[in-house]
C-alpha cells in the first residue's frame, strides 16, 4: 500500500486491550486490501503486550461482506481456487490462535468474511437488530473461511446448513438464542459496555485465559478425552507463574476478587 493511501483497517490501542477496526465506508467490504491489512494488524496484536482484543467496525454496517466485483471478477479455477481456500482457513485460524482474549462487536448488517472473522473471536456481541449471513451460496459458493464449521460449532449441525444453504439474514436475537452470540445490547450502548468488558477481561488472569482457550481447543479438536489429556501440559505450568502467587497471596489476606493480574 502507498504512502498516504487509506488502509481498509486500523489498529488501536485502549489500554491493555487492542481494537482492530474496520473501516472503509460505506459498507466495509472485504477485498484483497482488507485481508492484507486484517493479517497485519492480527500480526501485530500477537506482537504486542495486548492482553484482550476487541474487533469492531465504523459506520452504519460491520460489514457487507466481501467485494465480489473486486475479489471474484476473474474467478479462479484449479490450484487457485484452492489456494484461495487454504488462504481463507488458515486467515481464521490466525485470528484464533491469539493467546487472549477476543471479543467482536457487531452492529448493523455482518456478512461472509465478516462474520467469518467475528466468529474466529471467543465473543461475539451484538447490537439489537444487528443482521448476520453467510450468504456465499448466491454466487455458487460455500463459505470457505470457515464459517460453516464454527455455525455448527456453536449453533449445531442442523441450524449451520439451514443458515449457510438458504442464504437467509438471521437477526441478533435468533443467534443469541443458538448460541451463536453471547449478547445483545442496544445499539447505543454497544461499544461503551464492549470496551467495558473487554477492559475486565484484560486486567484478568491472562495466562489463565490462554491456557482456557487452549483446553476448548483441544475439547473441539478431541473431545472431552483429548482435553483431559492435555489439562497437565496447560495448566500445570500456571502453578509457576507471578499471577498465581500473587493472587493466592491476595486471596489469603485480603479475600477473593481483589489481586491484581500483571499476565506473567
Amino acid at each position: 500500500m502507498s504512502a498516504g493511501e487509506r488502509l481498509p483497517v486500523r489498529l488501536e490501542r485502549d489500554g491493555d486491550v487492542a481494537v482492530i477496526v474496520l473501516d472503509d465506508p460505506p459498507l466495509n467490504l472485504f477485498t484483497e486490501r482488507t485481508f492484507v491489512a486484517m493479517r497485519e494488524a492480527r500480526d501485530a496484536v500477537a506482537g504486542s503486550d495486548a492482553r484482550a482484543m476487541v474487533f469492531r467496525a465504523e459506520g452504519d454496517v460491520f460489514t457487507g461482506g466481501v467485494d465480489v466485483g473486486k475479489v471474484f471478477r476473474d474467478v479462479p479455477g484449479g490450484a487457485e481456487g484452492r489456494r484461495l481456500a487454504a488462504d481463507g482457513i488458515r486467515e481464521l485460524q490466525a485470528f484464533e490462535s491469539l493467546e487472549i482474549p477476543t471479543l467482536a462487536l457487531v452492529h448493523g448488517l455482518c456478512l461472509t468474511a465478516g462474520l467469518e472473522a467475528a466468529l474466529g473471536c471467543d465473543m461475539i456481541w451484538a447490537a439489537e437488530g444487528a443482521r448476520f449471513g453467510l450468504v456465499e451460496r448466491v454466487v455458487g459458493l460455500t463459505p470457505f473461511g470457515g464459517g460453516v464449521q464454527r455455525m455448527a460449532e456453536r449453533a449445531g449441525s442442523a441450524r449451520a446448513r439451514e443458515f449457510v444453504m438458504t442464504g437467509g439474514l438471521y437477526d441478533a436475537a435468533k443467534l443469541l438464542d443458538w448460541g451463536v452470540v453471547n449478547r445483545v445490547v442496544p445499539p447505543e450502548h454497544l461499544l461503551e459496555k464492549g470496551m467495558g468488558f473487554a477492559r475486565e477481561l484484560a486486567a484478568g488472569p491472562t495466562l489463565a485465559h490462554g491456557a482456557t482457550k487452549r483446553l476448548v481447543r483441544a475439547y473441539l479438536e478431541g473431545g472431552v478425552a483429548a482435553a483431559d489429556a492435555a489439562v497437565a501440559d496447560v495448566a500445570g505450568p500456571l502453578f509457576d507463574s507471578e499471577d498465581l502467587r500473587g493472587a493466592v497471596r491476595s486471596f489469603l489476606e485480603d479475600g477473593p476478587g481483589k489481586a491484581t493480574f500483571r499476565g506473567e
